[in-house]
């Protein structure tokens, strides 16, 4: 039985083919790596449950999108209905890391007029000697996208878990301040049996002069 929980957040990884999704996704929802993965078919499903903060589990529902050109009309489908996005590129190839523009644009577009929250995601941080991407660049191209960035590695598990939950945690804070809210046939957020009711900030309320 799942363990019950307050949110549900569906996610899509984007990126070109072999910037390591899967790996990314094998390592945080079974702690595994594999160094030979085979290419994604169209979309993957994965997923894990966090506590946010006590008392507040959110399930993640994990979309690993195929990076193919020939399978993006399948993918494109899975955009409208997720409220956060890794757009993941391989610090060991400057194409990949030039087409995060081109992932970010093209979400942005399907999504409109809603958003969806992004985190950029540098993979295989381990291979230090092959980097052809400089931390700098990669932040002012964050900075620019106006969106986190985190550096992981799936082989060494390196900032894995840090990254998913970083998304996690901006995609809860944004519905705490009403930034986000659920909608009738959207299913990237969905509340559970047990949801927690979020009320966004409001001015302090004048005291009643009322006594009973």
């Amino acid at each position: 039985m799942d363990i019950l929980w307050q949110y549900q957040f569906r996610i899509i990884l984007l990126g070109d083919s072999t910037v390591g999704k899967s790996s990314l996704l094998k390592r945080f929802t079974d702690g595994v790596y594999s160094d030979v993965a085979d290419p994604t078919v169209g979309v993957d499903f994965y997923a894990r449950s966090l506590e946010i903060e006590p008392g507040v589990k959110i399930k993640l529902q994990l979309w690993d999108t195929a990076g193919q050109e020939r399978f993006r009309s399948i993918t494109t489908s899975y955009y409208r209905n997720s409220v956060g996005g890794l757009l993941v590129f391989d610090l060991t190839s400057r194409k990949a890391f030039e087409h995060v523009r081109e992932w970010h644009r093209e979400v942005a577009e399907h999504v409109k007029p809603h958003h969806m929250v992004f985190i950029l995601i540098g993979h295989k941080s381990d291979l230090a000697r092959e980097r052809q991407v400089p931390r700098e660049e990669a932040e002012k191209l964050a900075a620019a996208l106006g969106v986190r960035y985190v550096e992981t590695s799936a082989k060494n598990n390196s900032n894995v878990d840090r990254a998913f939950e970083t998304l996690t945690r901006d995609i809860y804070q944004l519905m705490k301040a009403g930034d986000i809210v659920t909608r009738d046939g959207w299913d990237g957020v969905k509340s559970g049996l047990n949801a927690k009711i979020l009320y966004p900030p409001e001015p302090e309320a004048q005291e009643s002069k009322c006594q009973c």
